[in-house]
């Protein structure tokens, strides 16, 4: 979303744009050199999440080596986390855009087009001053999310890459689904969750001289909610529904709740009246819609959602909503930030199978507090709820909250290589950096298939051991083996078949 963004920008300020979407194509990393020498670019951008960091790397070597007079910059979360550390580790990357692009970037090319070059004045950048990096001011994020233009759909693949694999598992309705598209309908998120981050398009980012000198990012409690109008959200997804017949729009947002609640408690219901307004309720919830409709989903939150809201989303059509619960031990929950209870998270549950939602629960696995106690928490909610979950590992992301508080444990533990451990990071289904008082990675690994299968009985003995530092069982060689190897008998006039090769 946000590269289609900054191309439309890009296009209405005059400039000739195309995308290569890495991720999309999953093409050969040499392919990058290819797009790079296809044309004579004053400007290759590149952008991502920070578990793409070690692709990023590469494609950025790739891409000057292929086009060195190209200004090369960078942007997305990879970045914003960490401009100082990514400035240093990836020399190739003249500019760094840390924050929301959306001003920034049509900034920096005016700046190219005069061919100054001179990124002094220029807010919410990076740049290198004789090779040093200097990270200027925090750019103020755009508060009316209206004033910005719908995405450049045109210069993706849709029909080639992203329609193909549009099918998702989460509900009937998104499996059957034959032309997904995501859509954002708002920035930001009021929680404070300790895992999540919480820099750059949130809003909450501050750029300071640190004590030993030198200006850097830091974390802030400070959330800055933004959302489209339903009008705008609507207008877009019925644009795209005559444009490329699409059947499912799936929000990217961090929480739909929390726009709803900072709203008074009426965006979504605006939504849901706009969707049906527009024609776009699927043909299974409305009997008026002759054009198939168009079904929807996104995050909900367990202490924010209400019953009715639910049933109102279900019949404008909305399949499957995403709930972070995280856990169900009351006292991971109280320190976690999430604003919510074990009691919540089962009704939340139960109440979205109730309206004809489907629920999609995330368990995360490993916090800094994870005891057997909590553990056991966890999978007995999911016995009572009749539900598996495989949980994700706690991970300290950056730009989390978890990062700059376990910032020199993880380093100690990929031996003092922070860009080590930011290479290794990827969607937390994996052990990383672990931040657990009480456990280590391989002790986790056990946890998370105990959880998946939701073994009392093993958590139990997984206990035990744990205490005692002890095999709880002796192996004893039994009675019909023998560690020699010795013939058995053989009866009269037995022959043993031998094969010869040749």
């Amino acid at each position: 979303m946000g590269e289609a963004l900054l191309a439309t920008i890009a296009m209405k300020e005059g400039h000739q744009v195309a995308v290569y979407d890495a991720n999309a194509m999953r093409q050969p990393i040499s392919k990058v050199g290819d797009v790079c020498r296809a044309d004579d670019w004053d400007v290759i951008a590149i952008g991502g999440l920070t578990t793409t960091y070690g692709f990023i790397k590469q494609a950025c070597r790739i891409a000057k080596e292929a086009s060195p007079s190209s200004l090369l910059v960078a942007g997305g979360g990879f970045l914003t986390s960490m401009p100082q550390e990514i400035m240093q580790w990836i020399p190739e990357i003249d500019v760094g855009v840390v924050g929301e692009a959306f001003v920034t970037f049509p900034e920096l090319l005016r700046i190219v087009d005069e061919h100054d070059y001179d990124f002094r004045h220029t807010l919410g950048v990076i740049w290198r001053d004789q090779g040093e990096p200097v990270l200027n001011a925090t750019r103020p994020v755009i508060h009316d999310l209206d004033t910005l233009p719908w995405p450049a759909w045109e210069l993706f693949p849709l029909e080639e890459v992203y329609f193909k694999n549009s099918s998702s598992l989460f509900s009937e309705e998104a499996y059957a689904c034959k032309r997904r598209i995501d859509i954002n309908g708002s920035f930001g998120c009021s929680l404070i969750c300790r895992y999540c981050w919480h820099l750059g398009t949130t809003g909450d980012m501050l750029i300071e001289t640190a004590p030993a000198g030198g200006r850097d990012v830091v974390f802030t409690y400070g959330r800055n909610l933004r959302y489209h109008s339903p009008e705008y959200i609507v207008g877009m997804v019925a644009e795209l529904k005559k444009r490329y017949n699409i059947d499912f729009a799936n929000f990217l947002d961090e929480n739909l709740m929390t726009m709803h609640t900072s709203s008074g408690g009426k965006w979504l219901y605006q939504v849901c009246d706009a969707w049906e307004k527009q024609g776009l309720v699927p043909a299974r919830r409305s009997p008026h819609t002759t054009n198939g409709g168009v079904h929807w989903a996104g995050t909900s939150h367990a202490s924010l959602y209400k019953r009715p809201l639910l049933d109102r989303m279900y019949e404008a059509g909305c399949t499957h909503l995403v709930y972070g619960l995280e856990s169900f031990d009351p006292g991971i929950l109280k320190r976690l930030g999430k604003g919510t209870t074990r009691e919540n998270n089962i009704q939340s549950i139960g109440d979205t199978l109730g309206s004809g939602i489907i629920p999609i629960p995330n368990i995360i696995l490993g916090f800094p507090e994870e005891t057997f106690a909590s553990v056991r928490n966890t999978i007995t909610a999911l016995i009572r709820l009749g539900i598996h979950a495989k949980p994700h590992f706690a991970t300290a992301y950056p730009g989390s909250e978890w990062y700059y508080a376990y910032k020199e444990s993880i380093r100690s533990q990929y031996a003092g290589d922070l860009e080590a451990y930011v290479k290794d990071l990827g969607d937390a289904t994996k052990i990383t950096g672990t931040i657990s008082q009480n456990f280590t990675g391989l002790e986790l690994l056990g946890l998370q298939e105990i959880v998946a299968k939701r073994d009392l009985r093993l958590l139990d003995l997984a206990e035990k051991a744990y205490v005692q530092r002890m095999p709880l069982v002796r192996p004893q060689e039994s009675f019909n083996f023998r560690a020699k190897r010795q013939p058995g008998p053989m009866g009269p006039g037995v022959t043993i078949p031998i094969a010869l090769g040749t």
